[in-house]
């Protein structure tokens, strides 16, 4: 019974791989004031990290946002067509000349990708050189893991022994883990197999902000004019944050090592 109550209206019911739902979304955001607010400060803080100079900035998983307010060039994408989005695409398979993206950014999208190297590959052929990666995603941590695995409808597997896992639909088939995965756990692979992909900096982050919020998914259990007084709390806690966060904003920056593998050959 609380569960139901919990549920939007607006989506309840409705299937995640729908893209009525994601339509439905972007007006659950711009009608939650918590909500809203988490959003503007990810895309303020994407924005930073996206570098200057030619190129354009391209977003996966746009469906449901308004980056475009903070990076007015950003060409917007999903993976089935939505109203308002310029390009329908898979990310494993982008449709860019080599080198003509100065960025790639997303919010909850990576741990969304099937395969993450064939992705990173095909970013790397993009994005020119000293260009960037920059993404805000789920995180593992003690309290994460208590509550990803409790309380939220997506698989969430650190312990998961590949950067794959098995498609389902676009919104359904996850692993909430698999940034920590990637750039955490496995950093080590990583840096060895993609030398063209530097770890520049990952922020862990937002232990209870979006969980107040009620995401997209539920009502929001925080007013809006609580939100400062919410991030002031997380401020204070920083310094345990490695052991509460739920999110991080992992940036990755576009290196010039000629020994980039070709997007025809994805190392295993």
């Amino acid at each position: 019974m609380v569960t139901r109550w919990l549920e939007h209206p607006l989506t309840r019911g409705l299937p995640l791989d729908s893209p009525e739902t994601t339509r439905l979304r972007r007006t659950v955001i711009a009608t939650k004031p918590f909500l809203r607010q988490l959003y503007e400060e990810w895309y303020t803080d994407i924005a930073r990290h996206v570098p200057k100079g030619g190129g354009r900035v391209l977003e996966l998983g746009s469906g449901a946002g308004f980056l475009r307010q903070h990076v007015p060039d950003v060409i917007s994408s999903e993976v089935f067509h939505c109203s308002d989005v310029d390009v329908i695409l898979d990310a494993r398979r982008l449709p860019f000349s080599p080198g003509s993206l100065r960025a790639i950014v997303m919010t909850d999208v990576l741990h969304h990708i099937p395969d993450v190297r064939r992705f990173l590959v095909e970013a790397a052929a993009a994005v020119r050189d000293d260009g960037a990666i920059v993404m805000i995603e789920p995180w593992v941590s003690a309290w994460s893991r208590f509550v990803y695995r409790n309380f939220h409808h997506e698989p969430f597997l650190p312990d998961a022994s590949d950067w794959t896992f098995a498609e389902s639909g676009p919104l359904s088939g996850a692993n909430g883990a698999l940034p920590w995965i990637v750039f955490e756990r496995d950093r080590v692979t990583f840096s060895r197999e993609f030398r063209q992909w530097r770890i520049d900096s990952i922020r862990p982050t937002m232990p209870f902000r979006y969980l107040l919020s009620g995401g997209v998914s539920l009502r929001s259990l925080m007013p809006g004019w609580t939100f400062g007084a919410w991030r002031g709390i997380e401020r204070a806690l920083d310094p345990w944050m490695r052991s509460l966060a739920m999110f991080a904003t992992i940036v990755l920056r576009r290196t010039s090592d000629a020994a980039a593998p070709p997007r025809s050959e994805v190392t295993r």
